[in-house]
């Protein structure tokens, strides 16, 4: 008779770095756009001394912030499993749920462009709850040996938890409308703005940087092309770094590719208009996509410290020329159509993922843990 091996119950790793990505990606949202701030000479807790509700509000933005703090709610279930399970984590994270609501709100009271809200605490706190009791429900399926968890073990190496949160952001920083394709991290422009608005006169870094930068219709191709494929093959060769030797390399790129290009045409149509869905499938993006994805093919079975090293030298020169290239006229034009109204919180967010995606990258690529040899 042989005795069976039961494995303790781990905690989930990426459900710990998913729940930290997701509580910054709130308070982004929440006190966007992070200027004004002063001393308005009300109570931070304001918002509860109303018991009226908002002569202004929406059924869509009382469902838009149950459903925004559904998966904070869920993960701090996930981060708490297995050492809280029940109704003891439920708890925990529904009031998790009242206590981030209640900041964000609090501090919106020192926002001039922001006012804190009665109803939001309350559909904030609502769908922390909701998720809270998803999360309760289903953490055991999820988290214990589920097709989801073995794929994982079988497909990326140990170590790698950050590592596949940050790719899951990657087609979700496609979002927010951006000059190039996949050229993410351009500072300088809010920086400038950040500046002008302390100094209370017009700085610009980018002609700084670059005097007299007025490119040719030439030059904004060649700069695109290039921003493109390497923001396509330090993405790549990122997820490169988390695999295993036998999982499925040209599936898993193509999928990630595939879904950032989906959000960017669902994104593009429904902040514009559903005609502008490819609008940015220009001349220099599509050579930019070509060239990276040749790039990608023929460094997929290069050494592990070689795609590394290659991941952030590819990051590095984006940003280097993302932010030296002067924004294109043609790109200004179009965004005089983009009426931000319900979604200004969303974008908030949006722009967070998207102007620090690849420096969150670099530093994950500097982690120790990637000197382990691959299995």
């Amino acid at each position: 008779m042989t005795e069976t091996t039961v494995q303790p119950r781990m905690p989930s790793p990426v459900a710990r770095a998913a729940l930290l990505a997701y509580l910054l990606l709130i308070v982004y949202a929440s006190w966007f756009p992070f200027s004004g701030w002063q001393n308005q000479g009300l109570s931070p807790l304001i918002f509860l001394e109303h018991t009226a509700m908002p002569r202004y509000w929406t059924k869509f933005d009382a469902i838009i912030n149950v459903v925004g703090y559904m998966p904070f709610g869920a993960l701090v279930v996930y981060a708490l499993y297995p050492r809280l399970r029940g109704v003891a984590a439920f708890v925990i994270a529904a009031a998790c749920g009242v206590l981030v609501s209640g900041t964000m709100e609090a501090v919106q009271t020192y926002l001039p462009s922001r006012v804190s809200s009665n109803l939001d605490f309350y559909t904030n706190a609502a769908g922390a709850a909701v998720g809270a009791l998803f999360g309760t429900l289903s953490a055991t399926a999820l988290l214990d040996g589920s097709p989801l968890y073995r794929l994982r073990q079988r497909w990326f190496v140990q170590h790698t938890s950050q590592g596949l949160v940050l790719m899951a952001l990657w087609p979700l920083a496609q979002i927010y409308p951006q000059g190039f394709l996949f050229g993410h991290g351009q500072l300088l422009p809010i920086l400038s703005d950040w500046l002008s608005e302390l100094l209370d006169t017009s700085i610009d870094l980018v002609e700084l940087v670059r005097p007299g930068a007025e490119l040719t219709v030439e030059q904004y191709w060649l700069s695109e092309t290039i921003i493109t494929a390497c923001g396509m093959v330090g993405a790549g060769l990122t997820l490169l770094c988390l695999m295993r030797k036998h999982a499925p390399r040209a599936g898993l790129l193509i999928g990630l590719a595939g879904a950032a290009i989906v959000v960017k045409s669902l994104a593009t149509a429904l902040l514009f208009s559903p005609e502008n869905a490819f609008v940015w499938i220009t001349p220099g993006a599509q050579g930019g996509f070509l060239i990276g994805a040749i790039m990608l093919a023929g460094l997929a079975f290069a050494p592990h410290m070689a795609q590394r090293r290659l991941a952030a030298l590819t990051l590095l020169l984006s940003l280097l020329i993302v932010n030296t290239t002067p924004v294109n006229p043609y790109f200004l034009s179009t965004l005089q159509g983009w009426v931000q109204g319900k979604f200004l919180n969303f974008n908030g967010a949006a722009q967070f993922l998207s102007l620090l995606w690849p420096f969150f990258a670099l530093w994950f690529l500097l982690l120790p843990s990637h000197k382990l040899n691959r299995p």
